[in-house]
């Protein structure tokens, strides 16, 4: 079975990587949680939730959103990382809108 990630940026700028089961199960889905959020981290993502709770959805959406667009656009080693980390984290078809905000 193959594993789909669609980042998207707006209308004209989507992004898809698309993983077999064996190369998710390169990573436990501990290992992906904890690479997205040093990212969230490092790129100094600032909370939405007042209350400062975090969801794993919303790590996803902020670290593509502070990542920035670009790293999709030339696909880089960081992009691919960043869509295999929320395929193994999520063990599923994922799809991030960064411009509505909307992880599904």
């Amino acid at each position: 079975m193959t594993c789909t990630v669609t980042v998207s940026f707006g209308r004209n700028s989507e992004y898809q990587y698309h993983f077999h089961d064996d190369e998710v199960g390169t990573l436990s889905r501990d290992e992906a949680k904890a690479w997205l959020h040093a990212e969230y981290e490092s790129l100094e993502c600032q909370p939405r939730n007042p209350v400062g709770k975090i969801l794993l959805l919303d790590v996803m959406l902020d670290v593509a959103k502070y990542g920035g667009e670009s790293h999709f656009a030339a696909p880089d080693d960081w992009a691919k990382r960043f869509a295999l980390c929320c395929a193994a984290a999520m063990t599923r078809d994922v799809r991030i809108d960064v411009a509505n905000l909307v992880v599904g």
